[in-house]
């Protein structure tokens, strides 16, 4: 759950920094890129910390990666429909739910076999030699 939380918070700093600039369309191109710096840093504060939580947590970087993605898309929801005043429309909603099936299908799908985090590297080099070749080696 802190996972989640902390990936709120830096989608919230992360969808300022990135669209926040919208509605000053006024403002030099140069301020926008600086203050978007700025605010972006705050992001990094909490996106780290999350991915480091989750991966501890036993989440592999593709579940942090779509969950990710899904707080993304609800932050920046509320964000376009309440500040930059966008209509919400059927085809936005379509688009989130599919993103919401990603989610349910990266955690639901539970691998056969763990993932090794290391393997010897002469295991590597049976494996590559057992294998056959890539398109890369042809």
């Amino acid at each position: 759950m802190k996972t989640v939380v902390l990936l709120l918070i830096s989608n919230v700093f992360m969808t300022f920094a990135w669209y926040g600039h919208l509605r000053h369309m006024h403002t030099p191109l140069i301020y926008a890129i600086i203050v978007s710096w700025l605010i972006a840093a705050f992001e990094y504060m909490f996106q780290v910390p999350a991915n480091r939580l989750g991966a501890e947590a036993g989440w592999t970087g593709f579940q942090l990666k779509i969950t990710q993605e899904c707080i993304t898309v609800v932050v920046f929801v509320v964000f376009a429909v309440l500040y930059l005043k966008e209509p919400l429309r059927w085809n936005h909603l379509a688009a989130f739910g599919l993103i919401i099936g990603a989610v349910a299908l990266v955690f639901g799908a539970r691998p056969s076999e763990p993932a090794r985090k290391s393997a010897s590297p002469s295991a590597a080099v049976q494996a590559n030699a057992a294998a056959p070749p890539s398109l890369d080696q042809k």
